[in-house]
């Protein structure tokens, strides 16, 4: 939210400087997130001066130059060569002097710099307004009032009025602080306690209303009471719209609010002013001059002031004409056909208090995130509806020339009185944490305009203000007069106590913290998916039953009704959105949530973590000769990086075929507990998500990962300050024989000094092999850590070792 200095000074004089006004803000709970000095002029005029032009002589090398001196205040007069054909000796003129940055209506700024024109020395510029962006002619040079003196800053010659603008963080409880008014009455309340010599608050007077005839009465009817507590308005008649004073337009572009027309541009500003949003609709427009509250059917169509077409809820409060023909969405947006134009002379203005609940259901309904709905959405107050209106009706009688053409109209059925609330001075003190005197709290009060209905010098009761919706306990108002008194004023206590506290190992957030930062370092892009999903997936290209899916109620996207029963398709969209985003190559993880229905009423959460890989193994570069793509074997390797980083091992594997989910796989569990599935995806899901690559994806159950890693050990070893030596085999054997069998063996010849084994290669020609018959390319790492080892000891473990090949798996030795 944007706060004018220049508007909170129109309401009390502040000599503080800003940027001590910004530290008060933050501290009463507006915290002020920037802070921007505005220019109604760029630059400022800053290094422009009245300059007094003194002789006048043709310019001796050019006929339509004049050499001029001009008095600027200094102790010599300057010699400035001008071209304008109007300057003339005894004129008070604007001078820029040499250095000064110029920022023309048109073209790019410029500096003045002192130089020689056609031979003769010219020490600044006398200058025309459109050269120093006051306007647009440049007939000529300005020619300023003679009684000026020279050397006065230009800036204060035309009474430039340059702002500060504050960027305010406004919580969602502080629905006092939506406007200008309510922000002066919290800074009020603050200087009144902690400066009692600041001045007092002036606020504009609420004017009386006079109508002028009841030709144009309209009438209201609210058939949604609920949703529209307070209904007001005026008609008003010989309307001009046109552009609005300039004072108004700085005002509203201050605040980063385009200006439109006078019309559009007060309600903006007594919206800014008072927090209470207005809207005029040209009652030539109006069926049957009635207005209508209400909600329409389920599914009937709106087109809205961006020529959107939207379709109702049956939720969504409409303000309609007497035909119930919808003109506005209430407190949101406006209509594409009842709102202001240029033909426009007679308007009804409307002035509401909406129940925020509705207001917030709507907007957020159709993404119409206005700056009507969120003051509504915060609480506005209904009392404050009728004085912003007369506010309203007032500038538009002096700005656009109206009339008013009707007795006001206030449906106000239930009005909302002002709630009490009862504490004690003990509870006060208690929370803060400090002794405020009885006196102060009742300053304190005072200035909050929360006048105290009782007081029994323990317990005391105040009647809070309709503006603060968010006040409704004791400990709300210990928060209000916190503010006021001050949490820079709370003294730090000598000793602070503390209880130590202990997490459960393993530490479930540091385990995902740790996992995470090593796929990252991997070259992985974690991603955050909605736990929402579409039941059509589950109908149409994964079938599950509908009894074991949680369906949701969710008004503001239909499509997305369900929670998602697993992370599948959250991996496969994403790589839809990437893949048709011309981003192929993706490696990505998330941590996130599967929700599944086990019975009537009964339900489970599980924790995952998924990878997805697509695309090239390796980035493109000219040192990877060759395309090599994302396998099932890339997908493998980091998801026993994750195991072992975890610590997790002693787990059986079981092949993945036509699985639902993989064509083929992997998966590794302890007995029944599963502890990831992964492999590729199934041609049937990557052709229902229309996805252009094969996709590989891995599932992990993230709660049972954090249990092993709870039970995992891990061991250190010292480096060996011994050389390895290496042994490389080649073996012919049949098709069946799996390399996790010859690792086998390896590892119970070789014992202690195998340190490593490893496969290079895999060879297969039936030709020269023979038909169902491979060669594997083996390397042998061994090293003892106590002592060098030597060849005789090695080659020994390794005639075992082609014994045992050659008699279990019927291997050949290619030698």
């Amino acid at each position: 939210m944007n706060i004018s200095l220049n508007w909170l000074k129109s309401y009390m004089p502040l000599d503080l400087d800003p940027e001590k006004i910004g530290e008060i803000l933050t501290d009463i709970g507006l915290e002020v997130e920037g802070m921007e000095h505005i220019e109604s002029i760029p630059g400022g005029l800053k290094g422009l001066v009245v300059g007094e032009v003194t002789s006048r002589e043709k310019h001796p090398n050019a006929d339509r130059l004049s050499l001029c001196k001009v008095n600027v205040g200094g102790e010599e007069d300057l010699q400035i060569v001008c071209g304008a054909p109007n300057v003339d000796a005894g004129q008070k003129v604007v001078v820029a002097t040499v250095n000064t940055m110029l920022y023309p209506m048109e073209g790019d700024p410029f500096k003045i710099k002192k130089g020689k024109i056609r031979g003769e020395t010219s020490e600044g510029m006398i200058c025309a307004e459109d050269e120093i962006g006051l306007g647009n002619s440049h007939d000529g040079i300005m020619v300023l009032d003679k009684g000026l003196t020279p050397g006065t800053p230009a800036a204060e010659v035309f009474e430039l009025e340059n702002d500060v603008v504050y960027d305010i963080g406004l919580t969602p409880n502080r629905s006092d602080a939506t406007c200008h008014i309510g922000v002066a009455k919290d800074l009020a309340a603050y200087l009144k306690v902690n400066m009692p010599d600041a001045a007092a608050l002036d606020l504009p007077a609420i004017p009386e209303i006079s109508p002028a005839s009841t030709d144009l009465a309209v009438e209201v009817i609210v058939e949604n009471e609920e949703g529209a507590p307070r209904y007001a308005g005026y008609s008003l008649d010989n309307i001009e719209v046109k552009e609005s004073p300039d004072w108004l337009k700085n005002r509203l572009k201050a605040i980063d609010v385009r200006p439109i027309n006078n019309v559009v541009d007060i309600t903006n500003y007594i919206l800014h002013e008072y927090g209470q949003p207005l809207h005029a609709f040209d009652l030539d427009h109006v069926k049957d001059h009635t207005i209508r509250v209400k909600t329409l059917k389920a599914g009937s169509k709106f087109t809205t002031l961006d020529e959107v077409e939207r379709e109702l809820t049956d939720e969504d409060l409409m303000i309609c004409d007497g035909d119930s023909k919808g003109m506005c969405i209430a407190g949101v947006f406006g209509g594409m056909n009842s709102g202001v134009t240029e033909k426009t002379s007679r308007i009804f203005l409307e002035s509401a208090h909406f129940n925020a609940k509705y207001i917030r259901r709507t907007s957020m309904g159709h993404n119409l995130r206005t700056d009507a709905a969120k003051v509504f959405e915060k609480g506005s107050d209904p009392n404050v509806v009728v004085d912003a209106l007369k506010a309203a009706v007032k500038m538009l009688q002096e700005l656009a020339g109206a009339t008013v053409a009707s007795e006001l109209t206030d449906l106000y059925p239930n009005p909302v009185e002002p709630i009490s609330i009862t504490t004690n001075y003990d509870y006060v003190n208690r929370l803060i944490g400090v002794e405020i005197p009885t006196e102060e709290v009742h300053q304190i009060l005072k200035a909050l305009e929360m006048p105290l209905l009782s007081d029994d010098g323990e317990t005391f009761t105040v009647a809070v203000p309709t503006n603060k919706s968010d006040v409704t306990r004791p400990a709300d108002l210990v928060e209000e007069i916190l503010r006021i008194y001050g949490l820079n004023r709370v003294p730090m206590p000598n000793r602070i106590s503390s209880t130590p506290s202990f997490e459960d190992h393993p530490n479930k957030r540091q385990l995902q913290e740790s996992t995470a930062n090593l796929l990252a370092a991997n070259g992985f892009s974690e991603m955050m998916a909605l736990s929402l999903s579409e039941s059509r997936y589950y109908r149409e290209v994964l079938e599950k039953a509908e009894d074991e899916l949680v369906f949701i109620n969710n008004t503001s996207n239909v499509h997305l009704d369900i929670m998602r029963p697993d992370l599948v398709f959250s991996a496969l969209q994403a790589v839809q959105h990437n893949q048709n985003r011309q981003q192929s190559d993706l490696k990505l993880f998330e941590f996130g949530r599967s929700y599944h229905k086990e019975g009537e009423g009964q339900f489970r959460e599980q924790e995952h973590l998924t990878l997805t890989m697509t695309g090239r193994r390796y980035p493109e570069s000219w040192l990877v000769k060759e395309k090599t793509d994302t396998d099932y074997y890339s997908l493998r390797s980091f998801v026993l990086l994750v195991l072992e980083r975890l610590g997790i091992g002693g787990y059986q594997q079981t092949a993945l075929h036509d699985d639902a989910v993989f064509t083929y796989g992997l998966k590794y569990h302890r007995g029944p507990q599963e502890l990831v599935s992964f492999g590729r995806i199934s041609p049937a899901l990557q052709k229902g998500m229309e996805l252009r690559e094969p996709v590989f994806f891995a599932d992990f159950n993230w709660d049972l990962l954090v249990k092993a890693a709870g039970r995992g050990k891990f061991e250190y070893q010292d480096l060996s300050k011994y050389p390895s030596t290496r042994r490389d085999l080649a073996l012919v054997v049949d098709n069946s024989v799996k390399f996790d069998d010859i690792v086998a063996i390896a590892r119970k010849q070789g014992k202690k000094i195998l340190r490593e084994i490893n496969l290079f290669d895999v060879f297969e020609d039936a030709e020269k092999l023979g038909e169902g018959k491979k060669s594997y390319a083996v390397s042998y790492v061994f090293e003892n850590p106590e002592r060098t080892l030597n060849d005789k000891e090695v080659d020994q473990v390794m005639n075992k070792m082609i014994g045992v090949y050659e008699k279990q798996l019927q291997a050949q030795i290619r030698r």
